[in-house]
């Protein structure tokens, strides 16, 4: 005889499988430019930056030409920079600053990536900037962690679109249509965050 428990966990589970197959493959989702331009408008790293999770360059190619020396890695090779690099199970820095769009997946995959980024960030002084999901703000498995280790900077982005794959016409083309927001961590700060909108297309 099937339980009430039984059924529940089975539809959780099945749940869980349906949202996974419906996101991109190895969680790639290219940032738009715009919205590298965007946070490059209101912040300046002086220093290296570290793009962890670099795909096929997107965000690294707006870094460089805006100046700055970044390392590139991801755990798969996909034609730019260094692949075969777990993030999650780096223990050396690799630069000052880090900066990506982090993955999220189903299993807490954005949250251990800031995670990992401020474990280096306190070793080197440097700056975290992630581009995370605007409903991670309001979530209350996260609550404590903003409380006990608040970003800096909270920008809000009015209109952006990270396609899976790159690409508008895949079937998981929905997933992409999320709000965005990059929060900053700085060295030392406590406290609230100084948040601040900005229109990509301002940017474009």
């Amino acid at each position: 005889m099937t339980t009430s428990k039984h059924r529940a966990q089975t539809g959780r589970a099945r749940y869980a499988a349906s949202r996974r197959s419906r996101r991109a493959p190895l969680e790639f989702y290219p940032t738009p430019p715009e919205a590298t331009r965007a946070l490059l408008s209101v912040e300046a790293f002086v220093g290296p930056i570290w793009e962890s999770a670099c795909g096929d360059g997107a965000i690294s190619r707006e870094l460089i030409k805006a100046g700055y020396d970044v390392t590139s890695t991801d755990l798969v090779g996909r034609g730019f920079g260094e692949g075969g690099l777990d993030f999650l199970r780096s223990e050396k820095p690799l630069a000052k600053h880090i900066i990506t769009n982090p993955p999220y997946g189903t299993h807490g995959l954005g949250d251990a990536f800031v995670r990992r980024a401020l474990i280096h960030a306190r070793k080197t002084g440097g700056t975290v900037a992630m581009l995370l999901n605007l409903r991670s703000l309001a979530n209350p498995d996260r609550h404590a962690k903003f409380v006990k280790t608040p970003p800096a900077a909270i920008y809000f982005l009015d209109e952006l679109t990270c396609w899976p794959e790159g690409k508008p016409t895949t079937k998981t083309a929905r997933i992409a249509r999320q709000q965005y927001y990059w929060a900053v961590w700085k060295p030392g700060h406590k406290g609230t965050p100084r948040c601040w909108w900005l229109s990509t297309r301002d940017f474009k």
